[in-house]
């Protein structure tokens, strides 16, 4: 018995050891090239999915549920693990999901391989507990790759550092009925961990963003974060990799503290900076339709497509990202608020997109009336107040050789005054979300 549980360990150390990858050196220009379409690309769809739709975030009279129910229920894993059986998404069309993302101007696309629950959303061959204990028999993932290929969007993987579900997670809950009576093995968890990720990482193609989560608790250390954030780049080495790979995150700022930073870029979750984090600093703000990421059939608290819309234009005007959440039913199917906003910010970013995409922050600190991104030569100005008497107030001292509104470009005329460059718009703005003013300038804006 000994000397089995020796060779076990001795076996496991020496895959641990083949999968450490070594130190990753990158160049500031190396890294840059990387970054690229990430940044160019400003707006994601973000979707949570898993077993835990099933229930809608409904149980014992309780309505206030969603991707954390195994964890604010504290249900028997053994029950839990049940809904597996009645997840059956026989609605789920993989093309339609693309294609309503890039309809609403969305570049990529973050999906749950595997949340907190542990459950893969993928046909994992390291466990049962993934989409082969359930009724559907293929591959959701696998239907998603093929379809953001065709469509031209990044497919990205979430993936749940922490694990309710696996024994060996090192704070293992007391309600895990299927643990073995053995202490948690970090080690071998971290073995199990890099074999699902080495899965989605050469069973699907090129994948955009690895968007890491579960790293705050305890087992969970800086070395190993490294170590991760390596391993993984060794699979796909233009893989963006989110700060949550490492310790440093400060709650849901979201931005790294310390010297113990790891990762590509920031995650603010359900908020947006005041002022952003100024040149050089990539981040990305995450955030729900309504009060729940994953589904929940009584939440009905939804933004309107202004908020959502303004929230995008908020983001890229601070130089980050909007991920912009749905968490679909167990049918497969994106809720009918979901849709009909994607829609509605859709038909804003058709005319609108080139005030978002490949753009970067504003050059005002700050805008009565709304915001503003930039292009080399070109400053836009996304409205949300609009002038009643017409007379748009830019603190601006740089020239403006043309103005003209991004809706049809029909012209508009300006005049210089103590206070700025004043912009005579016409007296109804485009669109009541955001109408959006171009100033074309030679050289770098200079603000008032």
């Amino acid at each position: 018995m000994k000397l089995t549980r020796f060779l076990h360990r001795f076996a496991l150390a020496a895959l641990l050891a083949l999968t450490v990858a070594p130190a990753l050196a990158e160049t500031p220009a190396e890294h840059d090239a990387r970054m690229v379409w990430w940044r160019d690309a400003r707006f994601g769809l973000f979707i949570h999915w898993g077993v835990y739709s099933v229930p809608a975030g409904e149980w014992n009279g309780k309505t206030n549920y969603a991707e954390w129910f195994l964890e604010e229920t504290h249900m028997p894993v053994s029950q839990y693990e049940k809904f597996a059986q009645q997840f059956n998404p026989v609605k789920f069309d993989a093309k339609a999901w693309v294609a309503m993302a890039k309809n609403a101007g969305m570049k990529y696309i973050v999906i749950t391989s595997k949340h907190h629950d542990g459950f893969g959303m993928f046909r994992s061959d390291l466990t049962d507990w993934c989409i082969k204990s359930t009724p559907f028999p293929r591959d959701p993932l696998k239907e998603l790759a093929a379809a953001c290929h065709d469509a031209g969007i990044k497919l990205c993987f979430y993936y749940s550092i922490m694990d309710w579900h696996h024994p060996d997670w090192g704070t293992r809950r007391a309600w895990n009925d299927k643990a073995p009576k053995t202490p948690p093995d970090m080690d071998r968890y971290v073995a199990y961990m890099k074999g699902q990720l080495k899965e989605l990482l050469t069973r699907y193609g090129p994948i955009g963003i690895l968007w890491f989560d579960g790293e705050w608790e305890s087992p969970w250390t800086h070395d190993r974060g490294v170590d991760l954030y390596n391993y993984v780049r060794s699979l796909q080495p233009q893989i963006i990799i989110n700060n949550r790979v490492g310790k440093a995150r400060a709650g849901m700022n979201g931005m790294d503290k310390g010297n113990e930073r790891i990762g590509d870029y920031g995650t603010p979750e359900q908020e947006i900076p005041p002022t952003g984090f100024g040149p050089g600093v990539d981040w990305e703000s995450c955030m729900t339709m309504n009060n729940h990421w994953g589904y929940n059939k009584n939440d009905q608290h939804w933004k309107s497509s202004t908020t959502l819309i303004r929230n995008l234009i908020d983001c890229a005007s601070k130089g980050g990202n909007y991920l912009l959440n749905i968490g679909p039913t167990s049918e497969g199917l994106f809720p009918a608020p979901s849709v009909e906003r994607l829609a509605e910010i859709g038909a804003w970013m058709k005319v609108n997109h080139e005030a978002i995409y490949d753009t970067t922050a504003s050059p005002f600190p700050k805008l009565a009336w709304g915001r503003a991104t930039q292009k080399p030569g070109r400053i836009y100005l996304e409205v949300f107040d609009w002038p009643a008497d017409g007379r748009l107030v830019v603190p601006l001292a740089s020239p403006v050789e043309k103005a003209y509104l991004l809706d049809g470009k029909t012209p508009l005329t300006v005049e210089t005054t103590a206070e700025g460059k004043i912009v005579h718009v016409p007296a109804a703005s485009p669109t009541s979300a955001a109408g959006v003013v171009v100033l074309e300038i030679n050289g770098k804006p200079q603000a008032l």
